[in-house]
């Protein structure tokens, strides 16, 4: 019960947000124009993009899951490596700042704030006019969770909590339900890289990218993101070698999606038209 508080209360605080920030980032007349005419077209537009991300995360979701074990056989121990080169400095640093106000922000940005990051974009992307960047940003996505996952099973890398550094698991301290949350989506050895500054930076990355279109989401999306990779760290979760480890695969998964954006859309359109096709079929 105490985890499906936990899942009630981030799915409250993170409806809260998007209904307080939509109108303000995409515009009240926008929104009521594309309820009026165009809101069916374009989730069926989208749809084969969102089974497109679903299959993806399903599957790396069942690696992820299978890895812990598959990591001890096949993969790198790197935490001492990572412990020798930074030796918990920057975490000390960012913690001699430790305040109750301090922890308070980055334990709700590192919940709230994040879900809120990761489902917003999508939603304004959705009711922009042009789909391009929705269609990048699943891409962008996807490649995040395929090499990051990836890295998780490759390389085994323990927090820094894990370790008698002079460090405190802030988190876990002053919001004990909030571990229910995340050992459900993540295991101690996948720190790096730090897929909480992947997903938000590569967020950051396209709302500058289309500051031009919604340019108060850039304001939002900038300073948010900034906070996500800080609170990571803050809140010894992830050291900062996993954050700029993170930061860099966000860039390639940025510059991958752009690149090959056309050929990812032409490849989801034949799977569009090949489903209609044999739908058709079994109904004739």
């Amino acid at each position: 019960m105490a985890l499906l508080d936990v899942l009630l209360s981030v799915t409250a605080v993170t409806a809260i947000l998007l209904a307080l920030s939509l109108p303000s980032v995409v515009g009240a007349d926008r929104l009521r124009s594309i309820y009026r005419y165009g809101i069916r077209k374009r989730i069926a537009d989208v749809l084969p993009y969102f089974v497109f991300l679903g299959i993806v995360i399903g599957v790396m979701g069942t690696l992820r899951n299978l890895g812990a074990d598959l990591s001890w056989v096949v993969g790198v121990e790197i935490s001492s490596y990572i412990l020798d080169f930074e030796g918990g400095t920057v975490i000390r640093w960012l913690q001699s700042f430790e305040s109750p106000l301090a922890t308070s922000y980055f334990s709700g940005v590192y919940i709230y704030g994040y879900v809120y990051l990761l489902i917003f974009p999508f939603l304004a992307y959705l009711l922009a006019d042009d789909l391009r960047p929705f269609r990048t940003l699943t891409i962008a996505y996807a490649f995040n969770y395929v090499v990051g996952i990836l890295l998780y099973v490759t390389f085994i890398a323990y927090g820094p909590r894990n370790y008698p550094i002079g460090v405190e698991q802030l988190l876990y301290d002053t919001w004990p339900q909030s571990q229910l949350l995340t050992s459900e989506v993540n295991v101690n050895t996948n720190v790096f890289p730090s897929l909480h500054s992947s997903v938000a930076t590569t967020i950051a990355i396209l709302a500058v990218k289309t500051r031009d279109r919604y340019p108060l989401w850039t304001l939002i999306a900038v300073p948010l993101a900034v906070s996500v990779c800080l609170s990571t760290m803050y809140l010894a979760i992830h050291w900062a070698t996993d954050v700029v480890a993170g930061i860099a695969l966000a860039v390639v998964a940025v510059t991958f999606a752009e690149r090959y954006h056309d050929r990812f859309t032409a490849f989801i359109e034949r799977a569009r038209d090949r489903t209609r096709g044999a739908y058709r079929d079994l109904r004739s």
